[in-house]
Parts: structure tokens; sequence; C-alpha cells
């Protein structure tokens, strides 16, 4: 079917995330394990741009090294282009240019930042006029961070973590984030928190395989109070992040001295989200741990979800 493409480029920004509170419960049949997880996003931006093309095709710019991010589909954004090229039933292609800010394999959703992004460039680039809901549904197919990139905000994600619901957060939460040169791969950070389960006899008897979000985490968020949140972080994926990658304790131990309230891993590392009680408060924490021979980030949430610019 053809559609009425623009000729013009259409650029779109989507951010990254954290998890303020992610909680792991059994694993399905189909090898997922349940989740409940509160999903914030963050200042801290994925660029796609889409231009018109006969085929597909990605170029990656801002990764240090080009092989971290595949180019073929493999890569969440290509996969995005073709699943909605072939529910539009549109029959030409998209040159999608990668400007990554979001760490790769840094438990923050860039690559899911990207295929929401490239939805919504190809949405706009083939005038294919695919509704919001839509759009979402298409999301869930790539993975279960895809849908939140798409909306933003704060909010509630259950079963695979694809089942959202707007929470509501008040104000403004100020983080530093601090990075790593070396990913970690969210499948062996699963597999080691099932490992450290068994060991421990942890969800041995009776899994449970629907979770929900605790109430303090939500009325923290409703209040707008940083202190309040701090005391609701939790992550039961960081032990496993820890098991795997010792060094993020004692990033986590640093944050806190330097004067953050409260420190997480998020998603399943080795990103760690440092809550602060404010700007202020987070640009001293940065200056410290820039000292300390760290890459701090300043970052804030929530932030809008992906959207076309200019």
């Amino acid at each position: 079917m053809s559609h009425s493409a623009s000729s013009e480029s259409v650029h779109v920004r989507a951010p990254g995330k954290i998890n303020v509170y992610l909680g792991v419960g059994g694993r399905h049949d189909d090898g997922y394990h349940a989740l409940a997880t509160v999903f914030q996003a963050v200042s801290l931006y994925e660029d796609v741009i889409a231009r018109p093309a006969a085929d597909f095709s990605i170029v990656v710019r801002g990764v240090e090294d080009p092989d971290s991010v595949p180019l073929d589909d493999r890569n969440l954004a290509m996969r995005a282009a073709k699943l909605l090229a072939a529910a539009a039933e549109y029959d030409g292609g998209v040159a999608l240019e990668i400007r990554k800010s979001v760490p790769v394999a840094g438990g923050m959703g860039g690559g899911s930042a990207d295929a929401a992004a490239a939805l919504v460039a190809c949405d706009a680039l083939w005038g294919t006029g695919f509704s919001q809901a839509r759009l979402h549904e298409l999301a869930a197919r790539l993975g279960a961070d895809v849908p939140f990139a798409l909306h933003g905000g704060t909010a509630v994600g259950t079963g695979r973590g694809d089942q959202l619901n707007p929470a509501l957060a008040r104000g403004r939460f100020d983080w530093v984030l601090v990075t790593s040169d070396e990913g970690l791969s969210t499948p062996v950070v699963y597999a080691t928190l099932d490992a450290l389960r068994a060991e421990e006899g942890a969800l041995a008897d009776d899994p449970p395989l629907s979770l929900d979000v605790p109430i303090p985490v939500l009325q923290a968020l409703r209040s707008g109070d940083p202190e309040l949140l701090a005391e609701s972080l939790a992550n039961d994926l960081q032990a496993a992040a820890v098991h795997e990658r010792p060094d993020l304790e004692r990033t986590l131990s640093h944050g806190i001295r330097a004067g953050a309230l409260q420190g997480i891993v998020s998603g399943s590392g080795p990103t760690v989200a440092l809550l602060c009680s404010g700007p202020e408060s987070a640009q001293e924490v940065q200056s410290a741990l820039r000292e300390a021979g760290l890459d701090p980030l300043h970052v804030h949430g929530p932030v809008p979800g992906a959207r076309i610019i200019g």
C-alpha cells in the first residue's frame, strides 16, 4: 500500500529511564519474570532522525565502540521501523540516524528509547497516522521498556513491565547517574538472580507470578518529597548486578558519602542512580564523584516521552 510520505526528515527525541522501584517475581513458562516496577523518564535523551529511503538502514553516532550497537535487525529501532511498515503496509524504507546519549547496556532503556523514537518518527515520515494506542500496541511487541519510552513521565509497569499505568509524581526529582564503560547483559543479570534465589531457597515454594508496587513508593512520588522516596527505593536485581560487578557497591557507598539521600542500581545495571534532595545537592554530589575519578551526570525527572523536535 502506498502512503503520502513526507520528503522531509523527522527528528524525534526520547528519554532514558531509571527504575525507582523494581520487584521481580517468579519466571513464567515463556521465560519472562513477573515484574512490578516504577519507571521514571529522566533528562538524558536519545535522538533519532528518520529520512526517506527506498530500503532500511541505520547509522549510530555518539558511541566510542561502533560494534556496541548493531546495525541490523538486532537493533530495536530497525525492528520498530520494519514492524510499523508491516503494520501500515508501507512499501518503502527509511534511513535512521541515531544520536546516542543514554549509555549502551546501562539499564536505562537506551535501545528502547531508540525504538520508541523510531516508531514516532516513521509514523510522521510515512504519514501512517497511527493512534497513540496503536503505537503503544506495537511498542509492547518490541520489549517491556519501549511503551514507557513512548509515554514518558512516571508510570507503574506490571506483567513483563509493559502493562503501564501512569503514576502521579509531583514536582521534580534530581538524580546523579554514574555510568560505566562496560555494560551488563540483562539476561545474565536475571540468570544470576535466579541462581542466587535457588541457592538461598527464596521463591522456591511459591514464586509469585504477579506483583504490585508497594503503596509507600506511590505515596512518596505523589508527595514530591525526595526524602520519602529515598526510603522506598528498591531493586530486586541489584544483588545480582552487584554480584556480577562488585564495583557497583563501592559506587553506591561513595555516592551516599558524597551527600546523596540514597542510591540504587537502575534496572539490570550497571548504571547507578543516586537520589538527591534537590538541584544544588545533586551538583555537589556530582562534583565530589567527579573528583573521585568517576563520570557522573546530573539529570532530573520526570520528563515527557518520545516527541517530535522542531
